[in-house]
Parts: C-alpha cells; sequence; structure tokens
C-alpha cells in the first residue's frame, strides 16, 4: 500500500490569480451576467463571492478578527455560510466590474503573502469536509486551491473559456477531493479489509483505494489488487461529482461501477466542499 502524500499547491496560486485576472478583464458587460452552475449567481456574484473568500481569509485567518461563534454542527455551519454568502453577494453587487478586478488583485497578492508565511507541515484547523479533527496547513492551503480553482472553472464554463484542466493544475485538485473519501464512508459498515476503488481517468486523474482497517477507512494510493467495489469516473466529471456540480442520477449516468454496488455508490454522494 502506498501512503497518500501531501499536496502542496502554494506556488500554484500566483498562476492561479493571473488567470483569474486575465480572464476577467476579458469579458464584455453580457458575459459578466451570465448565469453560472451556482444557483441563481451570475459570473460577476462568484467573482464577488471569490473576493469575500480573501477578506475573510485576511480577516480571519491573518488578523484574528472573528464575529460569529465558532459553530461545530454540520447543517448549522452550512447554513451559516450560505446565509453569510448570500449577504456578501447582495451588498457587494455595488461594486463595478474594474473596482472588483482591482480589489481581487489587491486581496489575492496578501492572501498568497500569507499563505507563504505558513509552515505547510504544521497542525491546523480541522479541513471540515475531511473529518472533525485538526488537520495538516497543506491539506487547508489545498482546500483554498480547490475553492480557487472550481470558482474559477465556473466562470470559465459560463463565458466559454478553456479551464486550467492542465494537469499541474488540475491534479491538485482531484488529489485534494479525494481527501474527503474517509470522512464520506465514515458511517458505511464492512468487513476488515474491505477495500473500494476510485480511479479518475484523464491526464489529471490516479488511482485511489479506500481500506477498511481498525475499524476505520483509509485512504492509500494506486493499489493494485482487486476491490471489493471499483468506481471509474472521468476527470471532468469528478471535480464537478465532489461540487454538487451533478446530480446523483447524472453522476451515476457517468460513472462505471464493478463489484459491490452500494459500496461503490457512496463515492457519488461524497462533497469536498461546505454546501
Amino acid at each position: 500500500m502506498k501512503q497518500t502524500q501531501p499536496i502542496i499547491v502554494i506556488d500554484l496560486l500566483p498562476e492561479m490569480l493571473d488567470e483569474l485576472l486575465r480572464v476577467l478583464s476579458g469579458l464584455s458587460a453580457d458575459e459578466w451576467d451570465r448565469r453560472t452552475a451556482c444557483p441563481s449567481w451570475s459570473v460577476k456574484d462568484v467573482a464577488l463571492h471569490l473576493l469575500g473568500g480573501d477578506i475573510g481569509v485576511l480577516s480571519r485567518k491573518r488578523d484574528g478578527f472573528s464575529f460569529t461563534e465558532s459553530v461545530k454542527v454540520w447543517d448549522e455551519l452550512v447554513n451559516l455560510i450560505n446565509q453569510m454568502n448570500a449577504v456578501w453577494i447582495e451588498a457587494s453587487r455595488r461594486i463595478s466590474r474594474r473596482l472588483l478586478c482591482e480589489l481581487l488583485e489587491f486581496t489575492g497578492n496578501q492572501v498568497i503573502d500569507y499563505f507563504q508565511s505558513l509552515d505547510p507541515y504544521a497542525l491546523g484547523e480541522p479541513v471540515s469536509w475531511s473529518g472533525p479533527d485538526p488537520a495538516p496547513v497543506w491539506l487547508d492551503l489545498a482546500r483554498e486551491y480547490t475553492e480557487r480553482w472550481h470558482h474559477q472553472q465556473h466562470i470559465r464554463d459560463a463565458v466559454e473559456k478553456p479551464g486550467l484542466k492542465q494537469p499541474k493544475f488540475f491534479a491538485p485538485v482531484l488529489d485534494a477531493f479525494v481527501r474527503a473519501l474517509p470522512h464520506a464512508y465514515r458511517n458505511v459498515e464492512a468487513a476488515e479489509g474491505t477495500q473500494v476503488a476510485l480511479t479518475i481517468t484523464g491526464t489529471s486523474g490516479g488511482r485511489w483505494t479506500l481500506l477498511k482497517e481498525n475499524g476505520k477507512w483509509q485512504l492509500y494510493l494506486d493499489v493494485g489488487e482487486k476491490a471489493d467495489a471499483e468506481v471509474f469516473i472521468e476527470d471532468d466529471v469528478a471535480w464537478r461529482v465532489f461540487t454538487k456540480g451533478l446530480s446523483r442520477a447524472e453522476a451515476r449516468s457517468k460513472a462505471m461501477i464493478l463489484g459491490d454496488q452500494a459500496l461503490g455508490l457512496k463515492i457519488l454522494d461524497t462533497v469536498s466542499i461546505i454546501a
């Protein structure tokens, strides 16, 4: 069994920001108003959401400022974040497109500076969709990276621009999303030694295996043995599954499951965002 490895993305964040600013600066007024995969959000609204995320990182994490109490129950956390997102988008729509781009550059560079100051191997806050325990900082940074990647992809999809699907950008996203699998399977009963394999096809994909050992599900890399359930999905489908961009039925129609169907289907219920 091969252990999974840390996902180090800090060097990709400046390029990610540059790509975002480049695509936004080239949009027409019509394209800024296009609907996206995020319900009720336009391209501009998604960009405003990214700005709000930057402000949250700088205020809460860098500056230690918080005006809300800690929430530990998942449904309450989701409701709180959805409410805060809605209030932020409604209030910030008065920002002009030009100013929005300028603010994204300003906050984005400060966020990158802050992330670069952190020790990626230190223990930090929990990454909620991967479990309730403190997580290594590199996983939290990978989560921040996936947030920026998948929302930029929503923008690019809406305005019909090529996505950042090169392996150097896309592979870390999929690798990070897959880290949610042990938590997603936490209540799935299975015999000791049961294996569930996930193969994400495409140049940015890979193969991971969940193994039930010592009463818990553990994630490993590229296990060659035949699993009790094996799931195959394309990379462009996988990220949409993990971000609730496809319904269960749509995901099932695009996946191939071999072996134990119930065990394999649980992968399609995995969510690697707070939503």
